[in-house]
C-alpha cells in the first residue's frame, strides 16, 4: 500500500533468495498509494528483516507507475485490496501479470500477507514467514520456466 512494510520486505527477501538460487532478476517494490514516497522502509520492518539476514536500507518508497505493468513480467500484490487497485490501474493486455504474492506459498494458510503496520512485533515476524514461503514458491516456479 505505502511501500514501507510488506512490499519492501518482499523485495529484500526475494532478492536475497533469488540471488542465492542463481537467478538474475530485476526486482523492485512499489506501493499502490503515495503515502510515503521517498521514505525508507518502516524501521520495524527493517529491523525484523535484518534479524533474518535481509537488508532493506537501500530501498525508498515509490508508487506504482503506469510503465511498471509493461516493464515487469509479474506484478504481485500483498492483499485483495491492493490487487484490485492494481487491476484497475493495469492496461487490459497486462492484467495476466497481476497476481497475489501468496499464490506461490505452500506452507502458510493465508492467501494474503497481513499488514503489520498497526500491530505488534509478532506481525512483522508473521509477514516474514509468509513472504519467505511465497518467495520460495515463486523461485521454484521460475526455475521451471
Amino acid at each position: 500500500m505505502g511501500n514501507i512494510c510488506r512490499s519492501p520486505t518482499a523485495e529484500g527477501v526475494f532478492r536475497t533468495r533469488a540471488q542465492a538460487a542463481g537467478l538474475a532478476l530485476h526486482i523492485d517494490s512499489a506501493g499502490t498509494h503515495a503515502y510515503h514516497i521517498g521514505n525508507p522502509p518502516d524501521p520495524r520492518s527493517a529491523s525484523h528483516a535484518a534479524a533474518r539476514g535481509y537488508g532493506l536500507s537501500a530501498q525508498r518508497a515509490r508508487q506504482v507507475a503506469a510503465d511498471d505493468f509493461e516493464r515487469f513480467d509479474v506484478v504481485l500484490a500483498m492483499d485483495h485490496d491492493n490487487l484490485e487497485t492494481l487491476l484497475r490501474a493495469c492496461p487490459a493486455q497486462h492484467r495476466h501479470k497481476v497476481r497475489l504474492f501468496m499464490e506461490f506459498a505452500s506452507r502458510s494458510g493465508s492467501d494474503v500477507v497481513p499488514d503489520p503496520y498497526y500491530g505488534g512485533a509478532n506481525g512483522f515476524d508473521l509477514v516474514l514467514d509468509y513472504i519467505e514461503d511465497a518467495a520460495d514458491g515463486l523461485i521454484a516456479v521460475l526455475r521451471k520456466t
